[in-house]
């Protein structure tokens, strides 16, 4: 075999060294090797890595040796006869081997193109994240993609990606993005409240929905149309309505001017659309078309949507630049007619997202953005990724925290869900409201729902004890903007999802692969979303939580909780499972209702005390970029602040309000970018805890006389193992367990 470098190869195989811990690996039968990049991976120029070769030695044609693996080729065709890799890690029983072909039995998963009609758990795709220490990405069937330009290979050939970085996930998904590019910034307004209906709103009828929330002090950032904003009814010799691009002036006589409006509020708009049907004689566009693609008029030829075809795809793009220019700032390509049919043809989805983000980016510099769905490997360069018209059900929630952490095994972390489901389903408060919380601790909140009239998501369409709670959520998410913008920062430029799996961050603890519906949000929180209904007698939501070691906090309580431990946690409506660990950081904008494209004055700043702390604040607008570095210093009860990058981004009246939690304290002094705090003390949360015992102990439907026992065994000692000892006798799990999470924490 020849040996250049990385490179070896003899007239059938070819295998590249990457990286120590990454290797590719190709068969071709016409001894023809693909050189350009695919539609997965876009970057093979990596610093040559350190790797010895041996051939015909030990009764093996080839062996490949780095810090990472061992390669043994034995020659001729793949197959788990002639090749199989040793992994330099110990998490197989005996070895962790894999033969070429062979499942990877350990693998932790990835995610799927659509949850479309989805009533709970389906098959995911496999991901890059492997108990087994390595994993392997088949890259044989992706066209050829360089830049825009895509065809089909010229040559089959077998091509695989080998990563061997052991249980460093985050490593993995580094070498993933470098081999694949990064995710793109995903615009600011993004991260705020999307609202979306199916639904025949009349443009009227819409501007009022508006201005409604924002009577009701309920943030909406982007406003999704689905499609009903176009005629669908239209003459069955032209077929379905599901594709259409001409405004249905019945509901929306003025377009242009309700988009102005929309954008005068601060929101963004997106349209619908089905292309499949590509363009045809019923649509007002029509015969500009026509002529373009020189269609026969009189027989009214349709123009069959092909965006392999420059000339369609030129028309394609023209039609949809003219609705922009009344308003649209970016549009929800809703393609469901499957994938390439034929070896020439490449997926439609993929050649939409590829030219709807490009154009959308080259319009909109730094904030390129479409709502898709997922194409497979790669989809990650184009967000954001709708899920599909789920079915609202707790089977659905229950299902969906996992599949958006999960999801980012491939790579794949800006999700956009159907909050609330789409279909089907009973008016249910408690979970549209579950559903909304976890909408607020993922990447895109996007509220949804069907044309039926008693499916909407609007907060006032849920009883008193449901809807202000909405409202405060809804609220949040605003706040949480200059978190979620840091976050996005973070996945930009270092490949960090926002939404992690808890083995991410803990990846040797056996715990963490035992709570798949629990997350790490961002670089402070760790949230584990209730997806069951409230227990009947407690009248709380509860689920299963894993705090890793150190000290945390709730985050609506601030009561303080040591990890290293297994719990059930309780919540009433008002509050849900989210824990920011000790030094913890976590910026928020008080001014919920302020166009998220505009950067506060003002932020809020919480210190989760209890130890030193550092936070990077990352505020983007378009291409320019702001970078605030923030610490805390637990000895000296110190909170500072300098803006490091971007100062002409940040307005010139910013001002924090710094709150800490789990401690108070006096300001000593304060300078521009420095407060020192002076008798400052750690919060004695006695009170906290006696406050929620007695809540928990009133609302629970349990009789006068068994509330009072338990009350009075609390209340009468101080000694917390005695009424433990009095709670084991409680036979009720849901009252005892609510009760022990406040007193053994």
């Amino acid at each position: 075999m020849q040996v250049n470098e990385n490179v070896i190869q003899d007239q059938h195989v070819r295998f590249t060294v990457l990286t120590e811990k990454l290797l590719r690996i190709e068969y071709s039968e016409t001894g023809v090797f693909e050189d350009r990049l695919t539609q997965a991976v876009q970057n093979r120029d990596f610093p040559k890595p350190d790797l010895t070769v041996y051939q015909q030695t030990h009764g093996h044609q080839l062996e490949i040796k780095t810090a990472g693996f061992h390669l043994y080729y034995e020659g001729g065709p793949l197959d788990a006869g002639s090749l199989f890799i040793d992994a330099a890690s110990n998490y197989g029983t005996h070895y962790s081997r894999w033969y070429f072909g062979e499942t990877n039995e350990k693998n932790l998963k990835g995610t799927a193109r659509t949850l479309d009609r989805a009533d709970g758990a389906i098959p995911l795709a496999e991901g890059l994240m492997s108990k087994d220490g390595f994993s392997v990405l088949d890259d044989s069937d992706s066209f050829i993609l360089d830049g825009e330009t895509v065809v089909a290979r010229d040559q089959p050939e077998m091509d695989y990606y080998y990563f061997a970085y052991g249980r460093d996930y985050r490593a993995t998904l580094r070498a993933y993005y470098q081999l694949t590019g990064l995710p793109p910034l995903v615009p600011r307004y993004a991260l705020g409240n999307w609202w979306s209906r199916f639904y025949p709103y009349t443009q009227t009828e819409y501007l009022k929905l508006m201005q409604r929330f924002d009577e009701q002090q309920v943030p909406i950032a982007v406003t999704v149309f689905d499609m009903n904003w176009h005629t669908t009814d239209i003459p069955a010799k032209y077929g379905s309505g599901w594709t259409g691009y001409t405004w249905n002036k019945d509901y929306f006589p003025d377009p242009a001017k309700m988009m102005s409006q929309l954008h005068q509020q601060g929101r963004k708009v997106t349209l619908n659309v089905h292309p499949a049907s590509g363009i045809r004689p019923s649509e007002a566009c029509y015969p500009t078309v026509a002529k373009q693609l020189n269609l026969d008029t009189a027989n009214e030829q349709p123009a069959l949507f092909d965006l392999q075809n420059a000339a369609f795809k030129k028309a394609y793009t023209d039609v949809h630049h003219q609705l922009e220019q009344q308003g649209v700032d970016f549009w929800w390509i809703d393609w469901q007619q499957g994938g390439a049919r034929g070896r020439s043809k490449i997926d439609p989805l993929w050649l939409l997202n590829i030219a709807h983000y490009a154009d959308n980016e080259r319009q909109h510099p730094g904030e390129g953005l479409i709502l898709s769905r997922y194409a497979g490997p790669g989809s990650h360069r184009y967000p954001i990724g709708f899920s599909g018209d789920t079915v609202a059900s707790w089977a659905s929630l229950q299902f969906q925290p996992y599949f958006t952490a999960t999801a980012s095994n491939i790579g794949y972390t800006w999700w956009s869900h159907d909050i609330g489901g789409h279909m089907r389903g009973t008016y249910d408060g408690e979970l549209a409201l579950r559903w909304l919380q976890l909408g607020v601790f993922s990447p895109i909140l996007r509220l949804h729902s069907s044309n039926n009239i008693f499916m909407g998501k609007e907060p006032w369409n849920y009883d008193q004890t449901i809807a202000p709670v909405m409202v405060n959520f809804l609220q949040l998410r605003s706040q949480l903007v200059p978190y979620l913008d840091s976050a996005n920062d973070q996945t930009h430029t270092n490949g960090v999802p926002l939404v992690q799996p808890m083995y991410y961050g803990y990846p040797d603890e056996k715990t963490a692969y035992d709570v798949p519906n629990e997350f790490q949000f961002g670089p402070s929180m760790v949230v584990a979303p209730i997806t069951t209904p409230a227990d009947a007698t407690a009248n709380l939501g509860s689920t299963k939580v894993w705090l890793p070691a150190g000290t945390w906090y709730d985050f609506f309580t601030g009561l303080r909780y040591q990890g290293d431990r297994v719990f059930n946690a309780y919540r009433e409506k008002a509050t849900y499972p989210v824990f920011v660990k000790a030094g913890g950081i976590v910026p928020l904008n008080p001014d919920y209702m302020a166009p998220i494209d505009q950067l506060p004055t003002k932020l809020v700043i919480k210190v989760f005390t209890g130890t030193d702390g550092t936070y990077t604040l990352v505020e983007h607008h378009g291409d320019q970029l702001a970078k605030t570095e923030f610490s805390w210093d637990e000895q000296h009860q110190q909170f500072s602040w300098h803006v490091v990058a971007g100062a002409d981004l940040i307005p010139e009246d910013r001002h924090y309000q710094v709150v800490l939690v789990g401690a108070v304290a006096k300001v000593a002094s304060q300078t521009a970018t420095q407060i020192t705090y002076t008798q400052y003390q750690s919060v004695d949360q006695t009170t906290l805890v006696t406050q929620l015992v007695k809540q928990r102990l009133q609302f629970a439907k349990l009789d006068f006389e068994t509330k009072a026992a338990i009350w009075q065994a609390y209340h009468e000692t101080t000694d917390t193992t005695k009424v433990v000892s009095y709670l084991s006798t409680i036979t009720d799990p849901a009252i005892k367990g609510m009760l022990m999470e406040l007193l053994m924490r």
